[in-house]
């Protein structure tokens, strides 16, 4: 048989349309997408016959044309245009062992959060509404509450991001001035995104003072002029300089600032409600003492280690607060609906602190010590090992995770870890395989094997990596 009389057995467009399954597929789908996907299937299809008679493999080339049955073609049809429609979004199993993990979506939400998110999603809402009078409201007032209460702040404002804060900031106070940063905390904040960039967006000038390791209240004191809009203190939350070095305390800053009627802006990065040193972690300044110590605006993220939404959080003196609130790019920065609904269910979980740890999953996650990962790394071992093939090496070992967000860089959790060694294939192909699964699993690869961290796995997330164990083709 020759080429084209192999192919022409193959079945028409009009010969699968008519079939009933195909009816089915387009009530589920359209008329359109079905047909566009019985070509692209019969093109697929075309393709690798004509790749194996080339090699002259003729045999394998019939037993595929005498395997396309029309249930089957419909079949893989089907397959497709699930595959298709999945979200691009994805949901994914985390066993990286980083808790914060930017790539992953960061953080995430409490039950508490997303039923928040869910309610808004669901129905009309009090966004922007006074119920007293019934006339409009400002979309920030519970939250700002809530955020007081938590750290004695002033007031409060939310925006979409903590750059996002620090560009309003910088546009609201030092726009035409300039703000005066130690050199060392001129630091690049992730992307490419770097301090000196946004303070350029915001129409500020640099006034760097001190040296890289180094830097006194003096040097913020000379350079202090007519022109001076903003002292700005940015935490280094994503590297540590550590050796012969010397900062400015907040506390001095802020006495310098009102010396000369100057504002002062605290980048905290990632902001801290609660005292970090209880997870083993380095100790941090929460929140709540950057306002005690008189820092005038202080910003931080809700997406990492407070275990929120994506938002900025701007805390400070209530009559610059208001005068940012004013600022035309507010409106550009605001945030939506299903923000302050997952914010506001964040936050009032730390009003219950004996609670918090076992509400918010970050805190939770930070809190894991080996032992509470013993008996999950067990079952997951043994699961692998019974759809593993015998020469696969698949142990329990200890090592370290990260708290990551860009915070913590020092930091190490040990934690325990299912590794696994596969000879003839290697870890980079396994893992490769494992990111094409759906839902994606990541992993991570040391000393060559495979490593899936028990800390950062949530329920059913095993269930899902031994079906993916099962499906798994690697060449």
């Amino acid at each position: 048989m020759n080429k084209n009389q192999l192919l022409r057995q193959l079945p028409s467009v009009n010969d699968i349309i008519k079939h009933e399954k195909a009816d089915q597929l387009t009530e589920e789908y359209n008329r359109d997408l079905l047909i566009q996907g019985i070509r692209d299937e019969l093109e697929y299809q075309r393709r690798k016959i004509l790749k194996l008679l080339d090699k002259e493999r003729f045999e394998e080339a019939e037993a595929i044309v005498d395997s396309l049955t029309l249930e089957k073609i419909l079949d893989n049809i089907a397959s497709n245009l699930e595959k298709e429609f999945r979200p691009q979004l994805a949901p994914v199993v985390n066993g990286t062992g980083v808790i914060v993990h930017t790539n992953l979506g960061r953080s995430l939400l409490s039950k508490e959060a997303k039923e928040m998110v869910e309610m808004v999603a669901s129905h009309y809402n009090t966004l922007e509404i006074d119920r007293n009078t019934g006339e409009r409201g400002s979309r920030y007032d519970n939250v700002e509450e809530l955020i007081c209460r938590l750290t004695g702040a002033e007031a409060a404002f939310v925006v979409n991001n903590n750059a996002a804060a620090v560009l309003l900031a910088i546009s609201t106070f030092a726009s035409g001035k300039e703000i005066i940063i130690s050199r060392g905390e001129l630091i690049e904040i992730g992307g490419s995104f770097r301090i000196p960039a946004v303070m350029e967006q915001g129409g500020a000038d640099l006034v760097e003072v001190g040296t890289t390791n180094k830097v006194y209240i003096e040097d913020y004191a000379r350079e202090i002029n007519e022109n001076t809009g903003m002292l700005l203190k940015v935490h280094t939350s994503n590297y540590k300089v550590v050796g012969f070095t010397e900062e400015v305390g907040l506390d001095q800053l802020v006495q310098l600032g009102h010396k000369y009627d100057i504002p002062v802006l605290d980048d905290l990065g990632s902001g801290v409600f609660l005292d970090m040193t209880e997870f083993g972690l380095e100790r941090e300044p929460t929140v709540a003492e950057r306002v005690e110590a008189g820092g005038d605006i202080v910003t931080f993220s809700g997406d990492k280690i407070l275990g929120g939404p994506q938002a900025g959080i701007i805390v400070g003196r209530k009559d610059l607060i208001e005068k940012m609130k004013k600022h035309p790019l507010t409106r550009a920065v605001r945030v939506d609906k299903y923000t302050l609904a997952a914010l506001e269910g964040t936050l009032k979980a730390y009003l219950r602190p004996e609670t918090v740890i076992d509400k918010i999953p970050t805190l939770n996650m930070l809190s894991l010590d080996r032992d509470d990962l013993r008996e999950p790394a067990k079952e997951l071992q043994a699961s692998l090992k019974d759809v593993l093939p015998d020469n696969i090496k698949c142990q329990i070992e200890e090592d370290i995770s990260r708290v990551g967000g860009g915070a913590y860089p020092l930091s190490e959790l040990p934690t325990l870890t299912v590794t696994i060694d596969w000879p003839g294939v290697g870890a980079s192909k396994i893992a490769s395989a494992l990111r094409s699964h759906y839902p994606p699993i990541f992993t991570r690869i040391k000393d060559e094997k495979l490593v899936i961290d028990l800390r950062t796995l949530q329920e059913g997330d095993q269930e899902i990596i031994i079906d993916a164990f099962k499906e798994l083709e690697v060449e």
